[in-house]
């Protein structure tokens, strides 16, 4: 096959590790969103007690040696796991590669919390002396420590760092990804994103004050986007890493390919903390369609950010009707109705559970929704049931956070 310069700029993805809340492989996890099992359950949490949230059981000892586990994080394992997976995944051969040559980029949405938490937990049995604070708090809170725990597992020497982009930085990893392999600073990228959100207090605290935690009396259909009685966040932990590679690279070797990144975008509101702003969401999805090349009546299914807050979906569904008008050829589908929100892992798992559509024909659904919010009303919604017999070959993933922050990554079938 002749190599061209084209072929080097073309970023295709060939490998998928993740664990979620309802699956710790692809396969286990499309068959939960296909079957409509949703992934929350009860959660108990200090000083917040009782509440709701995803967690993942992936066998943490699978890459990882017990000493590893104590010393490192909850975040770290995950990122260890996913990427492992990934690579396994992709069937490259992995003591073959030039580890100089990998990067990995890690998107997350906040660090460190949960080690600091840990600690002041800890210390307050012994009057607030910090001499038992543990020597490990510091490399465990870094900001690339995720990323930096999967290249000390892997033996990989080649750039590492995390993104710190709200819970648009599952896709911001993606981006990264393709980027550093587009400027020849890798020749395989790691890259997506992962949560231990779960793991602090803060985050259901701090959702608890803004009265937007969700509470429900069945915790599996607590998430609830798009519905009008929907009440809040479900909080979610998780991961997805992708290995992205460039298309001669990745033919020249055989490898199986899941799609192609086509088009991405990131911009910043620049209007409020916490309120999206649709205008600025759908300026985002339209510069990711015109880089790709693509209309609006090209994306076959929309993957939406919806984290059933009323301003969020309402904003969102405001935004993709801008873009897509009233046509209902475009589907669209919410994953966060199984999983909860997996803030920095939430974009790139949830692109992870629509990948397969392309090749089963199968959009999955948004459960969890007894009663549509006027306001929500989008022609091409696909609630509570899956669309079979679909040609899927284009999927748009939205990406949204806390500061304003947006981003939309485009992937196509090969």
């Amino acid at each position: 096959m002749i190599r061209t310069a084209q072929d080097d700029q073309r970023i295709v993805i060939t490998g998928i590790g993740l664990t979620s809340p309802n699956g710790d492989n692809l396969p286990e996890y499309r068959a939960a969103l296909l079957e409509g099992r949703s992934g929350v359950d009860n959660y108990h949490i200090r000083y917040v007690g009782d509440t709701l949230a995803g967690e993942c059981h992936f066998d943490e000892l699978k890459h990882q040696k017990r000493k590893e586990l104590r010393r490192g994080t909850r975040a770290g394992s995950v990122g260890v796991y996913c990427a492992n997976e990934a690579i396994n995944d992709s069937g490259i051969e992995w003591s073959g590669i030039d580890r100089s040559r990998v990067g990995v980029y890690v998107g997350v949405t906040e660090h460190g919390n949960v080690e600091t938490e840990n600690e002041i937990n800890e210390i307050k049995a012994f009057d607030y002396d910090t001499k038992v604070w543990s020597h490990h708090h510091n490399p465990r809170t870094v900001a690339n420590n995720p990323a930096g725990e999967i290249t000390l597992n892997m033996g990989i020497t080649g750039p590492h760092y995390t993104l710190g982009a709200a819970c648009a930085a599952g896709n911001a990893g993606l981006i990264q990804g393709a980027q550093m392999l587009r400027l020849n600073e890798c020749d395989l990228a790691i890259a997506g994103g992962v949560s231990e959100s779960i793991r602090t207090f803060g985050i259901f605290a701090g959702f608890a004050s803004q009265g937007a935690l969700a509470e429900h009396s069945e915790p599996a259909r607590a998430s609830r986007p798009f519905d009008l009685d929907r009440n809040g966040i479900v909080v979610s932990e998780g991961g997805c890493l992708y290995t992205l590679e460039r298309y001669s690279d990745a033919t020249r070797r055989g490898a199986k390919i899941y799609g192609e990144l086509v088009g991405y975008a990131m911009n910043s509101d620049a209007s409020d903390f916490v309120l999206p702003n649709p205008v600025r969401q759908a300026t985002c999805v339209n510069l990711a369609l015109e880089r790709a090349g693509l209309n609006a009546s090209d994306i076959d299914l929309v993957s939406t950010h919806a984290t059933a807050t009323p301003s969020g979906d309402i904003q969102e569904c405001a935004a993709l009707r801008s873009v897509f008008g009233d046509s209902g050829k475009t589907l669209i589908n919410n994953t966060k109705s199984f999983i909860g929100h997996a803030m920095g892992a939430a974009g790139a798992l949830e692109l992870a559970g629509n990948l397969p559509s392309f090749d089963d024909g199968v959009c999955h659904p948004t459960i969890n929704v007894d009663n549509l919010d006027p306001e929500c009303e989008l022609p091409g919604l696909v609630i509570n049931e899956s669309r079979e017999n679909c040609k899927i070959k284009t999927v748009l993933n939205n990406s949204f956070g806390m500061l304003g922050i947006n981003s939309v990554v485009i992937i196509q079938k090969v």
